[in-house]
């Protein structure tokens, strides 16, 4: 008995580091690279700041959302303009989906994050359906 709890205890700790393993690597993948900061209003009025990967095309720049959305994709749909934070210079933003340019962001963030955008895109299923998000300047 004593020695299956050994065993057991082993096999905790190594799941247990396998997954700070994992949660350090996908932090790793995701803040290598330029973040940017969306601020927005969450339906109670409270600012929700939301770091996420941008993308820029023929002088756009672009946001990318899940096939499924997400809470920060639900927050602009809340609000008429957002405030997104580049390189420390704030900004307000009108935010229209792009769905045309799906195929051209996703090449775009494939290409400027490599091996991180393909390590997120195989943990959240895959890029497909994904919603490229134009960040119009006000």
């Amino acid at each position: 008995m004593a020695q299956l709890l050994k065993v057991v205890k082993w096999i905790f700790l190594g799941l247990l580091l396998v997954g700070a393993a994992f949660a350090g690597l996908e932090r790793l993948a995701a803040e290598r690279i330029e973040v940017v900061e969306l601020i927005a209003a969450d339906e109670a009025g409270d600012m929700q700041i939301t770091r996420l990967w941008v993308a820029d095309d023929e002088g756009m720049a672009y946001l990318r959302v899940g096939a499924d959305g997400s809470g920060w994709y639900d927050r602009i749909l809340l609000n008429d303009s957002v405030t997104v934070v580049r390189e420390g210079v704030s900004a307000q933003y009108r935010v229209e989906a792009r769905p045309d340019k799906s195929a051209r962001i996703n090449e775009l963030m494939q290409k400027k994050y490599t091996w991180g955008d393909t390590l997120i895109g195989a943990m959240i299923g895959s890029r497909e359906g994904s919603i490229p998000l134009e960040l119009q300047p006000l």
